[in-house]
C-alpha cells in the first residue's frame, strides 16, 4: 500500500490544496480520535493559504488537553516527517496527517485494532487527498 505514503504526493499539490487537506484533518477527520477543535477564525482571516496553514495547525496544536499523549504522538509524527524531507507547508500537513492518523487508534483495544484504524485513517487521508488532486487536476 505504498500509495497510502501520503509525503509523495504533498508536494504536488498547490498551497490552497493543502490547506483544505489541514483543515479536513483537523476539523473532520480528528473526530475519529474524539477531538473536536474549534479555530479562533480571527486569526485566520485574510492569512495566504502557506500562512493559514501554518496558523490552523498552532492552535490546533496548543488546544490538546492530554499533554502526555499528544507530547509522545507529536514525537512519532515529528520524527517520520523530519525522514520525508519536505519542505514548507508540505511538511506541516505532512506532520498533521501523521499526527492525527496516530491519534486515532485511541479506540482499538489491541494492537491489532489499532492496526486497523490506523489503516482505515490512512485510506481515508488518501481518498480525500485524491479528491483534491482532481478538484486542483493534479495526477498523482
Amino acid at each position: 500500500m505504498s500509495n497510502l505514503e501520503l509525503h509523495k504526493y504533498f508536494p504536488k499539490l498547490p498551497e490552497a490544496a493543502l490547506k483544505e487537506f489541514a483543515e479536513w484533518c483537523i476539523l473532520e477527520q480528528a473526530k475519529s480520535a474524539g477531538i473536536e477543535f474549534t479555530p479562533d477564525l480571527s486569526k485566520l482571516e485574510n492569512l495566504i493559504p502557506n500562512e493559514y496553514i501554518w496558523q490552523l495547525i498552532d492552535q490546533f496544536m496548543k488546544s490538546r488537553p492530554d499533554p502526555i499523549k499528544t507530547g509522545l504522538v507529536s514525537a512519532m509524527a515529528g520524527q517520520e516527517a523530519d525522514s520525508h524531507g519536505l519542505i514548507g507547508s508540505a511538511i506541516m500537513v505532512d506532520f498533521l496527517s501523521l499526527y492525527v492518523k496516530y491519534l486515532i487508534p485511541e479506540n482499538g483495544t489491541t494492537p491489532e485494532e489499532a492496526k486497523t484504524l490506523i489503516t482505515e485513517a490512512a485510506i481515508q487521508q488518501y481518498e480525500k487527498l485524491s479528491e483534491l488532486a482532481d478538484k486542483y487536476n493534479v495526477t498523482f
